[in-house]
């Protein structure tokens, strides 16, 4: 599966990714697409500005989309204020922090 690259800027996933933080994104599409499960942290393209890619853990799976939350929720904006977000915006899970060298290591599901 292809691999994706990201940097943590905000601090809606505190304490689980600090900003700075480097993370891996396993990518898919279709067929190949990785299961997503409630409590794992995925990257998802902004539902309020398509340029722009959040990191979010996954609260619920539904009919109606994906809702995603943020880990600190006083400094987050997500399906709270704009809804679940259609699957076709998850473009992978976040697995892995490379950097900095003292947090690295595997993020695996929270809940």
């Amino acid at each position: 599966m292809p691999l994706g690259r990201l940097e943590v800027t905000g601090e809606s996933m505190v304490p689980t990714l600090l900003p700075g933080d480097r993370v891996i994104v396993l990518r898919g599409l279709g067929p190949l697409r990785p299961a997503i499960r409630t409590g794992d942290l995925v990257a998802l393209v902004d539902p309020r500005s398509g340029g722009r890619t959040m990191i979010k853990r996954v609260a619920g799976i539904g009919g109606s989309g994906v809702v995603v939350r943020g880990d600190n929720s006083a400094a987050s904006t997500d399906s709270r204020h704009f809804g679940p977000v259609d699957r076709r915006a998850i473009r992978g899970r976040v697995v892995y922090r490379y950097h900095p060298e003292d947090r690295r290591g595997p993020l695996g599901t929270r809940w």
